[in-house]
């Protein structure tokens, strides 16, 4: 008797038979599709449009109805059908030269106005709560249609930008992001003046974060924000064409929190100004205070009090003010005697010096050079910590009183906190 069981014989199982789908299965299975489909695209809220067609058709309206951010870029330049570029991405809002010759974007190569202003009249009449939108060669009736059926447009980014379409940018009355694109070599050329800044002022009141690039403008320009967008925090200034003076409406800008000049061979300098008065100023960031300095070069008189991160690195973009007569500094802990004295002998023409309440500044670092120049001042304040002696070493000597007040009056730039 075997005491292992047998294992049965496996029962074949028939081949499932294939067999055609009926028409109502067609039909559910469509509706299952077309169903799902409308669901996803419900979800979706951000799109890049690739091809105009799509967007003039009403597809995309259908397809994607709650969408709030839109970008356009790419659906404004088409491509030669000739092309074997599949994909291209490069920034069109600097210098740019040499691209490839049978992909030509360049101005006559974009979209015509009339047909771009059809699709923004197309996305504005099935997108009325469109927060973000990117567009490329578009016009004043355009973009008021825009103003119009979008009423939530917080976020803009226009390119190829000029004076006249900024009428239609100032009916967006909710706006508070705006990024303008103006003259880009290479590929085209539009103005924004003093004129498109001032309109755009008075339109777009709550404006927080507006970006120039390849803008052109000056002091009225930049006043007529600063008086009009009270709410205005951060200026960014890329590939500009501002002219000299614009820095100086900067003090129109009251609640500017944050401010980006551009590179430092785009921002020339104010040669009018003669002093520069910093008080309870955070200079931590040593890009903004080059480009301070940089735009400042012509000052006669620098005032530093109270400010938070001065110290020797920051303190050394001072040395391209060469014509700096007075320097006076309360307050500056981190700066060192080494720091101080970098600075001071790149100065030829200093004639008063006020040092006070700078605990890293030494008398016992002073250098025979660093001494040198204090004996050929007109006048001297040195009072770096409540032990420095230097001060009762110079009594009799006759420094710091030699001068007197040698500026006359002239212009000032202060930045003061808000404290």
């Amino acid at each position: 008797m075997s005491l292992s069981a047998e294992t049965p014989t496996p029962t074949p199982i028939p081949p499932l038979k294939k067999r055609a789908p009926s028409c109502s299965q067609k039909s559910y299975n469509f509706l299952v599709c077309k169903r799902w489909l409308n669901l996803q695209g419900r979800l979706v809220r951000s799109l890049k449009v690739l091809d105009w067609e799509f967007l003039e058709s009403g597809r995309l309206i259908t397809r994607f109805p709650n969408l709030n951010r839109v970008d356009l870029i790419r659906g404004c330049i088409p491509a030669p059908y000739d092309s074997t570029i599949k994909v291209l991405s490069m920034p069109i809002d600097s210098v740019v030269s040499g691209f490839v010759q049978n992909w030509r974007i360049c101005e006559e190569n974009l979209l015509p106005v009339e047909i771009v202003d059809r699709g923004l009249r197309a996305l504005s009449s099935g997108c009325p709560n469109l927060r973000k939108l990117v567009v490329i060669g578009a016009s004043e009736l355009g973009l008021l249609s825009v103003a119009e059926g979008c009423s939530t447009l917080q976020e803009l980014e226009l390119h190829k930008c000029n004076d006249n379409l900024l009428r239609g940018i100032a009916a967006c009355e909710n706006l508070q992001i705006l990024k303008l694109v103006g003259k880009v070599d290479g590929f085209y050329n539009s103005l924004v003046s003093d004129v498109g800044l001032t309109i755009l002022a008075q339109g777009c009141k709550r404006l927080v974060k507006l970006e120039l690039s390849g803008c052109e403008g000056s002091f009225d320009g930049i006043k007529a924000i600063g008086q009009c967008c009270l709410m205005l925090e951060e200026l960014t200034l890329s590939d500009h064409r501002m002219g000299d003076g614009w820095l100086a409406a900067l003090s129109y800008c009251e609640n500017l929190k944050t401010l980006s000049p551009g590179p430092d061979e785009y921002l020339g300098s104010c040669p009018a100004l003669e002093r520069l008065h910093l008080q309870k100023c955070q200079l931590r960031n040593k890009k903004s205070v080059r480009a301070m300095f940089k735009i400042c070069e012509s000052i006669r008189e620098i005032v530093v009090q109270d400010c938070w991160g001065l110290d020797n690195a920051v303190f050394s973009f001072a040395s391209v003010c060469r014509r700096v007569k007075s320097l006076s500094l309360e307050g500056c802990s981190l700066l060192t005697t080494q720091g101080l004295e970098s600075v001071l002998l790149t100065w030829n023409e200093l004639q008063f010096l006020g040092v006070e309440s700078c605990k890293n500044i030494k008398d016992t670092e002073i250098s025979p050079a660093l001494s040198t120049l204090f004996s050929i001042l007109k006048e001297l304040k040195w009072r770096p910590d409540s032990k420095s002696l230097l001060a009762s070493s110079l009594q009799g000597t006759g420094v710091g009183k030699k001068g007197g007040k040698f500026f006359k009056k002239s212009q000032s730039l202060k930045f003061l906190s808000n404290d």
